[in-house]
């Protein structure tokens, strides 16, 4: 099966520890969060990887090539030129794909969750896409609907919300994981730009079959602000 990494982004929240180093190549006790991701997207089958580089791309191809040798099978996506977010990203490496479904991930999740179990869930489901979603803290939430779908999106600390054809009533709140199974269909929907998949998510939950998997057990954590990434350093000593 195949997987797609995004491990292009600036990783500014990081701080100093990015202005020397992308952010797909921090320390994790050893190993790069790259060799995280690939080996956390390899261990659930999706076994053929491609990422996407811009931020000290040449340091990114260079830890590719050494995961390379060790047995893993990744592609590179070059965005030196333009950094293109996630959904313009997908689109430049959409000659990558099949005709199966495939995974999307960020580099910096750090999580338990069994992404075989999402896959299996998206077939069931037989949606576009299937989006693993949580309870967390934050000010970014999709809105979904009692079946779980996907019905909108809502900025708290703004007030900004966007609706996908329904009414909010009976909507709850709840975070995406950054982790998906999407449906090679959906690149009939993209163009060539930046935007994000969150944004195209919305502009087609209406018209089409949007799911999400809730996974409020076990652990999450976006290790892209140092108290993040020193508290995953801590969990990972513990394992």
């Amino acid at each position: 099966m195949k997987a797609m990494i995004f491990a292009a982004g600036l990783g500014k929240r990081l701080g100093k520890i990015t202005q020397s180093i992308p952010k797909a190549l921090v320390d994790i006790n050893g190993k790069t969060t790259l060799q995280l991701a690939v080996e956390k997207c390899t261990a659930s089958g999706f076994e053929d990887i491609i990422i996407n580089v811009h931020h000290f791309a040449d340091m990114v191809e260079d830890e590719v090539k050494r995961l390379n040798k060790k047995g893993f099978r990744i592609s590179v996506s070059d965005e030196r030129e333009k950094l293109l977010e996630n959904g313009g990203g997908l689109y430049k490496a959409r000659d990558f794909f099949n005709n199966h479904p495939f995974l999307l991930y960020n580099v910096d999740i750090i999580s338990d969750l069994d992404l075989s179990l999402l896959y299996a869930f998206h077939l069931e489901k037989k949606g576009l896409a299937t989006l693993a979603v949580r309870h967390r803290p934050g000010k970014r939430f999709l809105l979904i609907d009692k079946a779980g779908q996907l019905r909108g999106w809502r900025n708290i600390s703004t007030g900004e919300q966007i609706l996908a054809g329904v009414p909010e009533d009976g909507l709850s709140e709840i975070a995406f994981s950054s982790m998906h199974i999407v449906e090679p269909e959906i690149f009939n929907y993209m163009n060539e730009g930046v935007y994000s998949l969150v944004t195209l998510y919305l502009n087609l939950a209406a018209p089409h079959n949007i799911y999400t998997l809730k996974h409020d057990y076990g652990y999450w954590i976006d290790m892209g602000s140092p108290d993040n990434l020193e508290y995953v350093r801590k969990l990972f000593e513990t394992r």
